[in-house]
């Protein structure tokens, strides 16, 4: 027991037993900060391939993020179920089984990783197909795919750290990693986009992402780490842990794949309407890049929410999780509000940003961002209580609150508007809005159930059993 209780001064152990609203926000805001730097950073790629190359190159960026986002939707399933699998131990003081579930989830990450590129590069022509993208369109985003694809290693790697010290309370070392990687692929894409266009910027990312996790990787083998990769720890494979991880983390994965499935078909409808790139164009920006402000901070909230969750379920103080929740949610809506009035007051000179001048680019798009203006509150809350019911281990609820609130319904009435004489864009943005009204209203109702006090964690359980 004693090299536990040594250890254990690298956790911070305010999460668990200091002020709850000062402990949500040190784990949230540089995680917020992060997310609106790469944000940042991917307004600042669409605005330089909408200046050399033109809105299809924004609808070729986005169609392709689309789909790859699928890809690294999967792979982080894993980093869902280490999240839980970190949290708990942190949270009950035990540093060795949080460097093992890590170094398991580096190792299946990695070898899926490489399995999936092979297989999405050869896919790629068909996977643009299915988004229903215009010729000009598919031409601009089969190179940026391919090349995303090819390298998707360094970004899934990425993301492993990020999850790995969120969850055990550290939430600085992945800002700076973050803010590395932005000014990386900024300063990259500055050389490269004007020289190669959109593949370009898929060169530029797939460059920073690669070098900022390799130095993530050695990071975790020094002594300092909150997160160790000890030279006497097995290095093989571990079945048991790898199961665990899926166990928690698979339900997120398909969840997380319906969702960006959902998406692509959402793009099938858009590309559908007359004018379908001009739509396409005015949907990646206004809603992948700007609505980002809003998605980018709670996508942060829900990740302290879980760790908040997490930890103090697995010290024993699960009021203190319902609480921190709460917190969450309520700084979200703050956010909500004050990116929603700027969609509201300054559309054009938000879209002027990433050079939308095109007069039926805009008409699509500055009403687009004022149902996005009224959907954010709802995204903000929904992903908050989201991130309170993975946190605890409750991964299989939200994955059927999506399956309802972002296939079943905006798909579903798109569907419907469709077949009944024709699809129009305000009708594709008003499905967007009840969709996240919907999951918003679900994952508040399951996680107030508390159903998740009750969920168990461990990752000996064929070794604990008779």
């Amino acid at each position: 027991m004693a090299a536990p209780a040594t250890r254990s001064t690298r956790f911070d152990r305010s999460i668990v037993d200091g002020p709850l609203g000062k402990a949500v926000w040190r784990l949230a805001w540089p995680t917020m900060l992060q997310n609106v730097i790469a944000g940042l950073q991917g307004m600042i790629d669409h605005a330089m391939v909408g200046h050399f190359v033109g809105y299809t190159a924004n609808a070729a960026i986005g169609v392709s993020w689309q789909i790859v986002l699928v890809v690294v939707v999967f792979l982080s399933s894993l980093f869902t179920g280490m999240a839980v699998l970190v949290a708990r131990f942190v949270g009950a003081n035990e540093p060795e089984k949080v460097n093992k579930v890590v170094y398991q989830a580096f190792l299946t990450s990695g070898g899926l990783s490489v399995v999936l590129a092979v297989a999405g590069y050869y896919l790629a022509p068909s996977l643009l197909n299915l988004v229903n993208a215009a010729p000009e369109v598919q031409a601009l985003a089969l190179p940026f795919l391919r090349t995303m694809l090819g390298g998707i290693i360094g970004m899934t790697t990425f993301f492993m750290l990020s999850g790995a010290f969120r969850a055990a309370g550290d939430p600085r070392t992945p800002l700076r990693l973050g803010v590395a990687m932005t000014i990386l692929t900024v300063a990259f894409n500055v050389i490269l986009i004007p020289a190669f266009g959109t593949v370009g910027a898929a060169i530029g990312t797939v460059a920073s992402s690669t070098l900022v996790s390799a130095y993530g990787v050695w990071r975790l083998t020094r002594p300092d780490s909150i997160i160790h990769f000890e030279r006497g720890m097995s290095r093989k494979p571990d079945l048991v842990i790898i199961r665990s991880l899926f166990r928690f983390g698979l339900p997120t994965g398909v969840q997380g794949i319906a969702m960006n499935v959902a998406g692509v078909l959402l793009l099938r409808f858009i590309g559908s309407l007359e004018n379908s790139a001009e739509a396409q164009a005015a949907f990646t920006v206004a809603y992948t890049e700007l609505f980002s402000l809003i998605t980018w901070t709670s996508v942060g909230l829900m990740g302290a929410a879980a760790t908040i969750a997490g930890q103090n379920l697995g010290a024993g103080n699960p009021d203190r999780a319902l609480e921190g929740v709460h917190a969450s949610a309520r700084i979200g809506l703050m956010v909500a509000g004050i990116v929603g009035a700027m969609f509201m007051l300054v559309p054009n000179v938000l879209l002027g940003i990433f050079g939308m001048e095109d007069e039926m680019v805009l008409s699509l798009a500055v009403p687009l961002l004022g149902y996005l203006s009224v959907s954010g509150f709802f995204i903000t809350v929904a992903l908050s209580y989201t991130g309170g019911l993975q946190g605890t281990g409750d991964t299989k609820s939200p994955l059927y609150i999506s399956i309802v609130s972002q296939i079943v319904i905006p798909l579903g009435l798109c569907t419907v508007l469709q077949a009944s004489g024709g699809l129009e864009p305000h009708e594709i943005w008003t499905a967007i809005v009840l969709g996240h009204v919907t999951r918003a209203a679900l994952s508040v109702g399951r996680f107030r159930q508390q159903k998740w006090r009750a969920i168990a964690v461990d990752i000996e359980p064929a070794r604990s059993g008779g």
